[in-house]
């Protein structure tokens, strides 16, 4: 589907189906593509300056991206918060619980849930 990555890793499709986020840990960037309706990707456009092991999207389509902590971004890939966790790595995160308002985050020797003021998407 895309041949321009070095290594993809990260991934997560926006709720409206219309894009496609993909961290490239190699390059260190985080790029989006353009879902056409054949199912095909075009416009690759590097929109944040990380990569990433996991990531998720929240319901103002915020990103967020894991590696040291997790990094949060804006849809257009301004840094607007951090969480810092004290594990050498963290490589996944995600939105769960009853009202998808938990996030769940791996470490590398821990689990770790904090409650949050937005949700994740469905």
């Amino acid at each position: 589907m895309a041949d321009d990555v070095a290594k993809p890793n990260g991934i997560v499709g926006s709720p409206d189906g219309r894009y496609l986020y993909v961290a490239d840990r190699v390059r260190n960037k985080t790029y989006r593509y353009t879902i056409e309706s054949n199912g095909k990707l075009s416009g690759q456009k590097a929109v944040i300056d990380q990569g990433s092991d996991g990531m998720t999207l929240d319901n103002q389509g915020n990103v967020y991206l894991t590696g040291k902590g997790v990094s949060i971004y804006s849809p257009i890939g301004v840094l607007i918060g951090h969480i810092e966790v004290i594990e050498p790595w963290t490589s996944n995160v995600c939105f769960g619980g009853k009202d998808r308002t938990d996030l769940f985050i791996t470490a590398s020797t821990a689990i770790y849930c904090l409650p949050m003021r937005t949700k994740g998407v469905e």
